[in-house]
């Protein structure tokens, strides 16, 4: 149902483009989103009603007179009834203040067993009329060092027009991703744009160019049994979830998420 409301209001489309190298599972379907994977949040943000508050980055949760005082590194603290985390399971970790105490150790032993793979991500954006010759839309590449993943996104998302300009996204491999972690960005960019110019040499000069560090790019081993949340306080409630408690892919975040509704609803 999840798919079909978001195919009908256009937020996803399925999959037409010519993948080369894609492993596909027996009934398995595959979509994409044609403004991108945040799309799909800011519709259901939308549907919400909420009001949402961007760039806050929490550092301290505590109890005060029975609510959650929430800190941030920035401006004053603010009071809650309900908090739920889904950020990365290495960041809620790293969270100070009451949380740290009120964390049992069976659920701290559970929740450091979670890993995630690291990679980086290249965008390479070129101006309006640009062609790039190459036959498939994105293709996943085996035997490079550097390079796992190559999609031409225009391409990829059925959006090619002669006013927007085409971009190329390159994902590297995990094992790439984990060596350099903690290397020079700028340096890191170089030694992925000399591997692309290899495996695909015609590609055009871009207009511009991002190289991005996903330091938690997909779970490698989820919370045990998947349970898809976690309460580490009852009254006031305290949740975390995300795919760390799932798996990597929507199915995982949608799995999370209704198992985090039904945690929440008691204290409506």
């Amino acid at each position: 149902s999840f798919y079909e409301e978001l195919v009908s209001h256009g937020v996803l489309e399925p999959l037409t483009a010519p993948v080369e190298g894609m492993v596909v599972r027996e009934g398995s379907r595959n979509y994409m989103a044609p403004q991108g994977t945040s799309s799909v949040v800011k519709y259901y943000l939308e549907q919400s009603g909420a009001d949402v508050s961007y760039e806050q980055h929490v550092t301290h949760i505590s109890l005060r007179d029975g609510r959650w005082e929430v800190s941030r590194k920035t401006g004053p603290p603010e009071q809650f009834d309900v908090v739920i985390l889904t950020m990365p399971v290495p960041q809620i970790l790293q969270l100070q203040g009451d949380i740290v105490n009120l964390i049992t150790e069976s659920q701290k032993q559970q929740l450091e067993s979670v890993s995630y793979s690291s990679r980086y991500a290249l965008g390479l954006f070129y101006e309006a009329g640009t062609g790039i010759a190459v036959p498939w839309a994105a293709q996943y590449i085996t035997d490079n060092p550097c390079i796992r993943f190559i999609s031409i996104d225009n391409k990829k998302r059925n959006i090619e027009s002669p006013e927007v300009g085409p971009s190329v996204v390159v994902h590297t491999t995990v094992t790439f991703g984990s060596e350099h972690l903690d290397s020079d960005p700028a340096e890191v960019q170089q030694v992925i744009l000399s591997h692309l110019q290899r495996i695909v040499p015609s590609l055009p000069k871009p207009s511009s160019i991002k190289c991005q560090r996903w330091r938690y790019s997909q779970v490698t081993r989820a919370v045990p049994n998947c349970p898809g949340q976690m309460i580490l306080h009852t009254q006031p409630l305290l949740v975390c979830g995300g795919d760390g408690f799932t798996r990597s892919n929507f199915d995982g975040c949608i799995e999370s998420a209704m198992s985090l509704a039904e945690a929440v609803k008691p204290h409506l």
